[in-house]
């Protein structure tokens, strides 16, 4: 579908990417439809998978969650069985956000939340007596200079 999609199609995505939460009615005015066809659009856009889901964006420092780090993950062993097993401990740990794999030396990078020092140092301990994994690299973050969402829909409407 992405060949297919319109100027309205990438302004509908372009608002809805700013903020999940705008009304059907205020959406339509921002990209001059009506409200109808606007919902319509916005249907078609989630049934053909390209708008995958809506969130709030919280601060996890209000939330009690005081450390955000990253932690790059090198296994002893990539084979298929081995990848599973990591990738469902991963998927079983709450405190890791977003998980990533990647090409070159580093197999993982996590991004993680922890509420204090010691919460993370936890983190750390477990994941490395993990079995197959051979290092784990880790960064604390100090603070957040850019975070914008994933696509960025001005430069992916032009190629199209």
């Amino acid at each position: 579908m992405r060949g297919r999609l319109d100027s309205i199609d990438w302004a509908i995505l372009k608002e809805l990417q700013a903020d999940g939460s705008i009304t059907n009615v205020e959406l339509a005015r921002r990209v001059g439809l009506s409200a109808p066809p606007c919902l319509r659009r916005v249907r078609a856009l989630e049934s053909a998978g390209i708008i995958k889901a809506y969130r709030a964006m919280l601060d996890p420092k209000a939330l009690g969650f005081e450390i955000v780090c990253f932690a790059m993950v090198q296994l002893d062993v990539q084979g298929k069985k081995e990848l599973n097993e990591f990738e469902q401990r991963i998927k079983d740990w709450s405190m890791v956000r977003e998980c990533w794999t990647l090409s070159g030396d580093i197999d993982f990078i996590l991004k993680c939340v922890a509420p204090n020092l010691a919460a993370f140092q936890n983190f750390v301990s477990d994941l490395t007596a993990l079995t197959n994994v051979r290092n784990v690299r880790t960064a604390l973050t100090l603070d957040l200079i850019k975070d914008e969402p994933l696509v960025p829909i001005e430069e992916a409407a032009e190629a199209n």
